[in-house]
């Protein structure tokens, strides 16, 4: 027989068990439940959360991340309101591991890694970022340029050198995401890797690296010994 929230005891309901245990004491599908604020017709709130959990290929908190709010509505129960509430609940998340881990000084794609990876390892589309740096490799922010196709990322110099002569940086390290979770440059982003150097001596703002971030790891494309000068 199916109970909703409200009939469970108090003590298995989700909200008053975070209040008294804290929200580490909560599974996955409590929490997102919680999020969720109702079931759907014939479910809790729970049960919804489960289902959403369970649903399609690569199941769990991950594959949430990854997809979109369009797609979470695709979800039978999951409505405009539960899937914005979701991902804004998962993108606050995720700046705030970023903001955890900033740093003050890039010394190495390690640190780029480390300032970027919580922001971009589980998105379906590419992200094109730029780490904004001050003479003494301080970093001074980090700038969205482009938001890409599921398998590609339009990134123009003209934006990237607009973002940097805004905040007036002296070298920039651009960063962008895999959704396939392999951080192996295509052709395209060394192509494009070079070209924006050239556009960067021209602009007198140096390009330090440009690091890929995959599914819980990264490449430096001047770590791993492609031609740095931009020369064939």
């Amino acid at each position: 027989m199916h109970r909703s929230i409200k009939q469970l005891p108090a003590d298995e309901r989700p909200r008053e068990r975070m209040l008294i245990h804290g929200a580490a004491s909560l599974s996955d599908a409590e929490l997102l439940a919680i999020l969720l604020g109702s079931g759907a017709r014939g479910e809790s709130a729970v049960e919804l959360a489960r289902r959403i959990l369970e649903d399609g290929e690569g199941s769990g908190l991950a594959r949430l991340a990854r997809i979109d709010a369009m797609e979470l509505m695709r979800i039978k129960g999951v409505g405009k309101a539960k899937a914005c509430r979701v991902k804004a609940a998962i993108e606050m998340g995720a700046r705030l591991r970023s903001a955890q881990r900033k740093l003050t000084t890039i010394r190495n794609a390690a640190d780029v890694g480390q300032l970027m990876m919580p922001r971009l390892s589980y998105l379906d589309r590419e992200h094109f970022f730029v780490v904004l740096l001050s003479t003494k490799n301080q970093v001074l922010g980090t700038e969205l340029v482009s938001v890409g196709s599921l398998n590609a990322s339009l990134a123009h110099p003209r934006e990237i050198f607009k973002t940097c002569v805004r905040h007036s940086a002296a070298s920039i390290i651009l960063v962008h995401n895999h959704p396939s979770g392999d951080p192996s440059p295509s052709p395209e982003d060394i192509l494009m890797t070079r070209r924006l150097i050239e556009a960067g001596r021209i602009m007198g703002i140096e390009v330090l690296d440009h690091v890929i971030i995959g599914d819980g790891r990264y490449l430096s494309l001047r770590e791993s010994g492609i031609e740095w000068s931009g020369r064939n």
